[in-house]
C-alpha cells in the first residue's frame, strides 16, 4: 500500500475525471458523425442527443453488471494492481491527455482508450519494467486494435445487404423514412455503447488508484460513486462536442445515406457491446472508422475517401507509443520532487 495525503488523492482523482470528460469531448463524434452528416439532426441536437445516451448506459450497467467487465481490465489486467503507484497514476492520465489534446487540435479521430493504455503501459514500466505488465490484458486490448474496425467494417456490411435485401420490394419514400428512423436508433445504441465502454477506463483508473493508496477496502471492485462520476463526466464533455473531429469522422471519409449511417451505427454498437461484455477496451473511435468505411465500400470502393482513412488508421499505430513516452517521461518527473 503506498501513503497519499488526501488533497493529493482528490487531485488525482479530479484529473481522472478531467481525462474523462476530455474522452467525451474527443470522441463525441463516434455516435454522431452520421446522424450529422445526413442532416438527420442539427449539430446541437446530435450532441445533446449523444451526451443523455452516453449518460443512459449507467442505468445499463445496473442491469447488466456483468458489462463492468473493462473497468476491471484497466484497472488490473494491464499492469499489475499491486504494482500501481499514485505516480504511475498520475503519469498515465497526463500521458493520455497530452495525445488526446494533440489529436483533438488536429482533428485526427485516434483512440482515447489506447491513449490511457499506452499512458498505463509506458508509466507502468517506467516504475517497475516490463516485468509489472499483465501481458493477457494487454494483448487482448492491442489484438483489438487491428480486430475492432475490421469486424467493424464487416458488420457494417452485412448489415447494409441485410436491409437492402429486407426493403428491395419497398417504395423509394417508405425505405427512406424506415432508414431515417432506424439510423436515429441505432445511433442512440451507439452512444449507449460507447459510453458503457469508455466510462469504464476511467472508473479501473480510479479504482486502481484507491485500492493502491488503501481507500478502497476488500477486493478490487469499482465504488458506485466512481462509476456515477465517470458517466456524467463522459456525459459532459460529450455535450461539450468535438467538431473538427466530427467533420472528419461524417463527412471526409465518406459521404453517407440514412441506410449506410444506419448499418455503420449497427455495425459499430454490435462490436462495442461484445467488447464490453468481453471486457475489452476497444476504442469506440476505431470501431465506428471501420463501420463508416465499411457502409461506404458497400455502396462503392470509391466512394471512401483513402487518403483520408489512411491518416486515420496512420494515427492508430501510433497512440499507444506516443502516450507511453509522454507518460514515462511525467513519470520520471514525480520522481524528482
Amino acid at each position: 500500500m503506498h501513503e497519499l495525503a488526501f488533497p493529493l488523492l482528490v487531485g488525482l482523482v479530479i484529473l481522472a475525471l478531467a481525462f474523462d470528460f476530455l474522452n467525451g469531448l474527443h470522441d463525441a463524434a463516434n455516435s454522431i458523425a452520421t446522424v450529422v452528416a445526413t442532416r438527420l439532426l442539427r449539430p446541437v441536437q446530435a450532441v445533446v442527443f449523444a451526451a443523455f445516451f452516453n449518460f443512459a448506459a449507467y442505468f445499463l450497467s445496473i442491469i447488466f453488471p456483468e458489462l463492468h467487465k473493462v473497468a476491471e481490465t484497466i484497472g488490473k489486467g494491464i499492469v499489475d494492481k499491486d504494482l500501481v503507484t499514485p505516480a504511475v497514476v498520475f503519469g498515465a492520465l497526463v500521458g493520455a491527455m497530452f495525445w488526446n489534446i494533440v489529436t483533438w487540435l488536429k482533428g485526427i479521430p485516434s483512440s482515447s482508450s489506447h491513449a490511457l493504455v499506452g499512458g498505463i503501459v509506458g508509466a507502468g514500466v517506467a516504475h517497475a519494467g516490463f516485468e509489472g505488465i499483465e501481458w493477457t490484458g494487454l494483448n487482448k486490448t492491442v489484438i483489438a486494435i487491428f480486430l475492432s474496425p475490421m469486424l467493424g467494417m464487416l458488420l457494417a456490411m452485412l448489415v447494409m445487404l441485410v436491409s437492402s435485401w429486407a426493403l428491395h420490394r419497398a417504395t423509394a419514400k417508405i425505405a427512406e423514412k424506415t432508414f431515417r428512423r432506424l439510423h436515429l436508433l441505432s445511433s442512440a445504441a451507439y452512444s449507449v455503447s460507447h459510453g458503457l465502454n469508455d466510462a469504464q477506463k476511467t472508473m479501473g483508473i480510479i479504482a486502481v488508484l484507491l485500492y493502491s493508496t488503501g481507500y478502497l477496502q476488500g477486493e478490487f471492485h469499482v465504488p458506485h460513486w466512481v462509476a456515477f462520476s465517470c458517466y456524467v463526466a463522459i456525459a459532459l464533455g460529450t455535450l461539450s462536442g468535438g467538431w473538427k473531429i466530427i467533420e472528419t469522422m461524417g463527412g471526409r471519409i465518406t459521404k453517407l445515406s440514412h441506410h449506410q449511417g444506419f448499418a455503420a451505427s449497427t455495425g459499430g454498437s454490435i462490436m462495442v457491446f461484445t467488447a464490453s461484455l468481453l471486457g475489452i477496451p476497444v476504442s469506440t473511435t476505431h470501431t465506428i472508422t471501420g463501420s463508416i468505411i465499411g457502409a461506404g465500400v458497400a455502396r462503392r470502393a470509391s466512394a471512401v475517401r483513402w487518403g483520408v482513412a489512411s491518416n486515420v488508421v496512420a494515427a492508430w499505430f501510433i497512440t499507444i507509443p506516443a502516450s507511453a513516452i509522454v507518460a514515462a517521461a511525467f513519470y520520471g518527473i514525480t520522481r524528482l520532487f
